[in-house]
């Protein structure tokens, strides 16, 4: 099922400070701040949510095709999703602009100073559902604002189901916007803590919030995750990772054994377990990019977590 994943293309600088910022700023002159951190640890990661979520839904037998913007540099992203057979069929240049990217420098205690340029991304309104043809499945991640609410009527307009996954994107909807986009969506995925957010913003509890949709996915870290549908609630316990070295990208991890179960029909427990196997899989990598994933990997994960076979 070809499945349209609306969101960010991104690279991702990282840095690591061997030291302890604390050591390096003065409280007290902090509103004359100036500082220079020499870092001895420098990598360059593939990033953004559409980027992970197809990176890991193509290898499980997905179809995803990414609709996000790139600017000037954007080429090597073109490029990998080639190269990895990801349809870039929604992906557009915009000339005169960088690539959405983020610049974090990390100390030795895990404190980040990050500095994120949109760039390319902020014009994410300009592509369009309806310019990629036979999509039955879509996800809106975040990405450019007025792109996310756009995306969001396309697909209501095109009968579509999709899931909508505000994330780091959340504080820049009110309210109102917010409950409009859910009622537009079939499913919604937050984090427990964007959960909490979402209901002060809406005034909505997350019983009220899972009557608008389908289904309401929590995802809870270490502890696992809910998923609210049916009038039932699932509690899908969390996969022993092999190893815990980074979580960036396993939200986005999760998101695409989700979208693999929904196309192919799955209930919502079986969707929940491939979901949370794909999450701990990615966290024993480095970056969102540079785990393996393969049909024999992911069916070996969950039958070794749940005793019973995926596909």
């Amino acid at each position: 099922m070809r499945t349209l994943i609306c969101g960010s293309l991104a690279y991702d600088t990282i840095m690591v400070f061997p030291d302890r910022f604390a050591r390096h700023i003065l409280p007290e002159q902090a509103h004359v701040l100036s500082v220079c951190f020499q870092v001895g640890e420098m990598r360059r990661e593939w990033g953004g949510c559409a980027g992970n979520i197809a990176y890991n839904l193509r290898p499980l037998g997905g179809e995803p095709v990414v609709m996000a913007t790139l600017g000037d540099d954007g080429d090597a992203y073109r490029d990998r999703l080639a190269e990895h057979g990801i349809a870039a069929d929604g992906v557009r240049q915009i000339k005169g602009t960088f690539t959405a990217q983020a610049f974090i420098i990390t100390d030795l205690e895990d404190n980040q100073i990050t500095a994120f340029h949109p760039g390319a991304m902020n014009h994410s309104h300009v592509n369009r559902v309806d310019d990629v043809p036979d999509i039955r499945l879509g996800i809106i991640a975040p990405d450019g604002k007025e792109g996310m609410v756009a995306h969001a009527d396309q697909f209501a307009e095109a009968r579509i189901p999709f899931i909508f996954d505000p994330g780091q994107g959340l504080p820049l909807f009110s309210g109102p916007e917010l409950v409009a986009m859910i009622e537009r969506a079939s499913y919604l995925t937050v984090n427990d803590y964007e959960a909490r957010l979402l209901s002060e913003r809406t005034g909505l509890g997350l019983q009220a919030l899972s009557e608008r949709v389908e289904a309401l996915i929590v995802t809870l870290g270490g502890e696992g995750s809910v998923i609210h549908a049916d009038g039932a609630t699932y509690a899908i316990p969390p996969v022993k990772p092999r190893a815990i070295v980074d979580p960036t990208g396993c939200g986005d991890a999760y998101r695409a054994g989700l979208l693999y179960g929904i196309a192919e029909g799955f209930d919502w427990d079986r969707c929940g377990k491939l979901a949370s196997v794909l999450g701990s899989l990615k966290i024993a990598y480095r970056g969102a990019q540079n785990h393996v994933v393969n049909r024999e990997i992911v069916a070996a994960l969950y039958s070794e977590a749940f005793g019973e076979r995926v596909f």
